[in-house]
């Protein structure tokens, strides 16, 4: 039994669909690709000969509208995009050797960093990437000394006299544990980093401004070390809802909990840091979070028969 073989999508049409579906405009998609109106035009025309459905409705106003064959669509040909990039940064990037010295709290490394340091060994594998973990606060001076070439760090020690890319803004969350109702105790036990620690801050303004009470039941000196009684069913801690160890949930308002602030990553490098390498691994470190960020606002839009 013979199978029709699927036809290879062009990555430039892709690109020219997703510059119309994010931007809601031709016009602003072909200033992006360096094409006329009519030429973008005639690219989405083509994709969707190939892929035999509509994928956009254009409005009155030259308004754009996705279909929900072209909502679907969208969320792929992004991921597809990004695969076609790297490969293409990976055989195309000049040799860079060299070390250089990144410095992070624990919990952004467990986060974000192995999918940052496998992609920077696969395009420059001749760096020699040092990673120090240790607490925002103790990071700042590290980058002052010329010790550390590049931080992440919380928003709130961000240092004076240093330049600052914003990498993630998102809510902080209280977490407990699936199995026990350990935030409904009175007081309510907490588990939290150093007393410099900004979220912990965060955590103790809005539980004194709702007249919570409370105890510093455990301090850990780092983050992820406030996890363990949390899962033990001992204490209650703050962080983003991102990946949490089983066993443990974020809690909200029907919890009884009052809402927390958003917080911020920031990545610093320093004055003197190495180059281009302490440049090449930042490149990395902004698209992964850009990515993380991207997905987290995405639709979850699937498409059904």
């Amino acid at each position: 039994m013979s199978m029709t073989r699927p036809a290879t999508l062009d990555p430039d049409l892709l690109r020219a669909f997703v510059f119309i579906a994010e931007e809601r405009s031709f016009t602003r998609a072909a200033q992006l690709t360096g094409r006329t109106q009519s030429a973008v035009s005639m690219q989405v025309q083509r994709l969707e000969a190939v892929l035999g459905e509509q994928l956009l409705h254009r409005g009155r106003g030259g308004s754009v509208e996705l279909t929900r064959h072209g909502q679907f669509l969208l969320q792929h040909a992004r991921d597809m995009l990004a695969l076609n990039d790297e490969i293409w940064r990976t055989f195309h990037t000049p040799a860079v050797t060299g070390s250089v010295c990144l410095g992070t709290p624990d919990d952004y490394a467990l986060r974000f960093l192995p999918n940052v340091l496998k992609r920077f060994a696969e395009v420059y594998p001749n760096v020699e990437v040092e990673v120090v973990c240790a607490p925002s606060d103790e990071l700042v001076p590290k980058l002052r000394a010329g010790t550390l070439d590049l931080a992440l760090i919380s928003d709130g020690h961000q240092p004076e006299g240093l330049k600052a890319q914003e990498l993630w803004n998102g809510p902080l969350v209280w977490i407990g544990s699936e199995r026990h109702g350990t935030h409904r105790l009175d007081p309510l036990p907490l588990a939290l980093a150093s007393p410099t620690c900004c979220w912990r801050v965060a955590a103790l303004a809005r539980l004194d401004a709702t007249g919570r009470r409370y105890r510093l039941a455990y301090t850990a000196a780092t983050q992820i070390g406030t996890l363990a009684p949390v899962m033990a069913g001992l204490a209650v801690t703050v962080s983003p809802a991102t990946l949490l160890p089983v066993g443990l949930r974020a809690l909200g308002a029907e919890d009884g909990m009052p809402s927390l602030p958003d917080f911020q990553v920031v990545m610093v490098k320093a004055r003197e840091a190495r180059q281009p390498v302490t440049d090449a691994l930042a490149d990395y470190i902004g698209e992964t979070f850009a990515r993380e960020a991207e997905k987290a606002t995405r639709p979850r839009e699937s498409l059904v028969a």
